[in-house]
């Protein structure tokens, strides 16, 4: 079935050009394709880049027991993933390490965030945090909804 897919991919190439569908793609193709985006989007941002960081969560023993990935691009803190691990939640480490996070991304000069969570994850925790929903995509996954939410941060950055 694969081999069908790709040799009608492949039947509307060029003889300068073969397409193949990865399905176990390594990083270094990945970054190559993301880094080429940049590039292209350089050319109308000024040439900004993402801005990574991580907020880690650790016990005694040094352990990661959750954390936050985001990076800030373009005057906006983009939450990719929070965790934390099911017996420390309700302890106010969600909001702790989302406050954080927030306070860096105003001190590089962000004015709004966004992120992005599934129905059956952590809506009212993000709600609760001055996040608002301005999309949602039902059905995903099937019988639930993904919420795409945003906040500003302007308040944070005037008290800085």
């Amino acid at each position: 079935m694969m081999t069908s897919r790709l040799a009608a991919i492949g039947s509307i190439m060029n003889n300068e050009c073969t397409m193949t569908l990865e399905t176990k793609p390594n990083n270094s193709d990945m970054n190559v394709i993301v880094q080429g985006l940049l590039t292209f989007n350089g050319l109308y941002t000024n040439n900004e880049r993402p801005r990574y960081l991580v907020v880690s969560l650790r016990d005694h023993d040094q352990q990661l027991v959750g954390g936050l990935v985001g990076a800030t691009y373009l005057g906006w803190l983009q939450v990719q993933a929070l965790w934390i691990q099911d017996e420390l939640r309700g302890n106010d480490y969600g909001s702790r390490l989302l406050q954080v996070a927030e306070d860096e991304a105003v001190q590089r000069g962000c004015l709004n965030a966004c992120l992005e969570t599934l129905s059956f994850q952590a809506l009212p925790f993000y709600q609760k945090r001055g996040y608002a929903i301005y999309c949602q995509l039902p059905d995903f996954p099937p019988g639930h909804t993904k919420y795409f939410l945003k906040k500003s941060m302007s308040a944070q950055l005037a008290q800085t």
